[in-house]
């Protein structure tokens, strides 16, 4: 099984799988107390846009062996009360766990994920059970959703 580490984002190392926003301490343009546009979140079609909220458990061991992805939208993630782990790989048609990475994201920071951007759910980094709030267009995970179980030679574990 191979090793990464995961590393602080970055707007420079994160740039190939999206952008993030610090909403917790926000950073640039202001009308005052209103940061507008701090992140952008394409998405296709007429679709409302959902909020959902997903309570992730911090396992053993952090090892990936499945990953998802989204053809037609990105993906918002939002660490809400712990900082957490978001692994991620290049979008492409065929899984590429080999080129997997791995991030820290701070609480209360605003991922959004490109699409096609292989990624799983977030994992807490402090708490045993992070609030993570999600962000696709309704029944995303029912219409334009690939999942893949990765066979066991390509896990990758998740150092801190």
């Amino acid at each position: 099984m191979r090793k990464i580490k995961a590393v602080p984002i970055t707007a420079e190392n994160f740039r190939p799988y999206g952008t993030f926003s610090k909403i917790l301490t926000p950073e640039g343009f202001s009308l005052g107390d209103f940061y507008p546009d701090q992140g952008r979140l394409p998405v296709s079609g007429r679709m409302p846009i959902t909020f959902s909220p997903l309570l992730t458990h911090k396992p053993e061991k952090m090892i990936v062996t499945t990953a998802e992805y989204h053809d037609f939208t990105g993906e918002g993630v939002v660490a809400m009360d712990d900082d957490v782990v978001l692994h991620v790989a290049p979008a492409s048609k065929e899984p590429v766990p080999q080129l997997t990475e791995a991030f820290l994201v701070p609480k209360g920071t605003a991922v959004c994920l490109n699409a096609g951007v292989w990624h799983l759910a977030a994992l807490p980094v402090h708490l045993d059970e992070a609030h993570v709030l999600i962000v696709l267009p309704e029944r995303t995970y029912k219409n334009d959703c690939v999942v893949v179980d990765y066979p066991e030679e390509d896990w990758v574990e998740i150092e801190l």
